[in-house]
């Protein structure tokens, strides 16, 4: 499914409601396995069906981790944590790029609120992106 509208926050909600009823580990280990022509539009995917994973889960966080060899994707709830299939290097560049775009986020840190509106309801985050060198982390908090 191809979404044309320029806005990356919208992009990113309508995504969400797109797959709001699918098995969204199971789309993302498709994602992972064979991506598509447009990276952008793989990586809105990617990042929606990890974010509705999570949400769904009743999880706290959603955590990605690189250093420049490996991306750990990671979802903690109560204790535990439960990994998910990590997107491809070029991927996981451009859900950085996303998120930064979405939150207007400069520099190697930042900190801010993101607040999906899904069909089911508002969904608040707390976003954390650092990076320093090949390291990158990327960190969604429910609130």
């Amino acid at each position: 499914m191809q979404i044309s509208d320029p806005n990356p926050h919208l992009k990113l909600q309508e995504m969400c409601d797109c797959y709001l009823e699918t098995d969204f580990r199971l789309q993302m280990a498709k994602l992972c396995k064979q991506c598509g022509p447009d990276q952008e539009e793989e990586a809105v995917r990617y990042l929606a069906l990890a974010l509705m994973h999570t949400i769904t889960e009743q999880a706290r966080k959603l955590s990605f981790k690189s250093d420049g060899r490996e991306i750990k994707v990671k979802v903690e709830n109560n204790g535990g944590k439960d990994s998910l299939p990590p997107p491809s290097k070029a991927i996981f560049a451009k859900v950085v790029a996303l998120v930064r775009a979405i939150l207007h986020l400069d520099g190697e840190t930042g900190e801010s609120q993101l607040s999906l509106g899904l069909r089911s309801g508002d969904v608040d985050l707390r976003v954390k992106i650092r990076e320093k060198g090949d390291e990158v982390t990327l960190r969604f908090e429910l609130l």
